[in-house]
């Protein structure tokens, strides 16, 4: 199993990024999937969740609620994370994540990916 994210980098105020994962070695459809981040300092959180049912659920954090759309194609295995109107305190490793069940913006994923640097600085 592995989730390999990518997508991040160094990027200004203001600015977009969307963030991709790539899901191999289980059948992504039936999970799922969760973006976390997690600052220098701080704990992991919950940033955006979505369901792998059709019923297209999505979960967001109020700190990114509007700017940030989380989405998903199951037929290239991958989620994505729409990143809008970066700030500097979205500054953070970004990881995904993979549970089968409800999606929930607690990290109580069964597979985690590495995650992918996202620094938002002028």
């Amino acid at each position: 199993v592995q989730l390999q994210a990518s997508g991040g980098g160094l990027v200004q105020p203001g600015s977009s990024v969307r963030l991709s994962c790539v899901a191999s070695g289980f059948i992504m459809d039936y999970y799922a999937m969760g973006w976390f981040r997690q600052a220098p300092g701080k704990e992991r959180e919950g940033v955006s969740a979505i369901s792998g049912s059709s019923d297209g659920l999505t979960y967001y954090a109020d700190s990114v609620r509007g700017r940030f759309t989380i989405s998903r194609d199951n037929a290239k295995k991958t989620v994505y994370l729409q990143m809008k109107n970066l700030k500097p305190e979205d500054t953070a490793v970004y990881f995904c994540a993979a549970v089968l069940g409800r999606p929930s913006l607690q990290p109580d994923y069964t597979y985690w990916g590495q995650g992918t640097q996202v620094t938002v600085s002028s």
